[in-house]
């Protein structure tokens, strides 16, 4: 639907004297002064056109005035709304998120605190296993795998076979967390 102004249903005659077309659009009295939604009148469609002709926005505003409401940039110099936190918390630092919209998250402190870790649930998993902490590196995810089968492995210690359900779970966790985009 095109918006085009006109009061569907209106009732009055144009308030121009001596017209007798339906007075089918408003037309303000005075200059929109944004006090309040001000007094219209109803014109015809010729008269709302020719009224709308003589309106000059920039009518009273000096050189300085239009220039700055021509901007681009008007309006955009008003003070924006504080980013606040919901509670007695200061709100958090933009320097506490990696990734910018994940400011967003901080209205769902579970999903964040999910999605904080470099690792998986499944690799997460692994990590236990192994015995390893979220801070390991590629080098002491080696070091720890290399311990681990020695001590696990029948050839490494004496022949004790009751341990080869263990060492399959630490090659499986190993060979899940050697591809981890975290160690890349």
């Amino acid at each position: 639907m095109r918006f085009h102004g006109r009061v569907e249903g209106a009732r009055a005659r144009c308030a121009v004297p001596g017209c007798d077309a339906p007075g089918e659009y408003k037309a303000p009295l005075q200059p929109a002064n944004f006090d309040g939604p001000g007094s219209w009148r109803f014109l015809c469609l010729d008269h709302v056109r020719e009224h709308n002709s003589k309106y000059n926005f920039f009518d009273g505003m000096s050189p300085e005035e239009i220039t700055e409401a021509q901007s681009p940039l008007a309006g955009w110099e008003r003070p924006s709304r504080k980013f606040a936190a919901n509670g007695a918390d200061p709100p958090p630092r933009w320097s506490d998120f990696v990734d910018p919209l994940d400011a967003i998250a901080t209205r769902f402190p579970q999903a964040r605190e999910a999605r904080s870790s470099r690792f998986s649930k499944a690799e997460r998993r692994a990590l236990a296993v192994l015995g390893l902490g979220e801070e390991s590196d590629r080098h002491a995810l080696r070091h720890r795998y290399t311990h681990l089968v020695r001590r696990y492995h029948p050839d490494k210690n004496g022949g004790d076979r009751s341990h080869e359900r263990r060492l399959g779970e630490v090659i499986e966790a190993y060979q899940l967390l050697r591809k981890a985009a975290a160690f890349a």
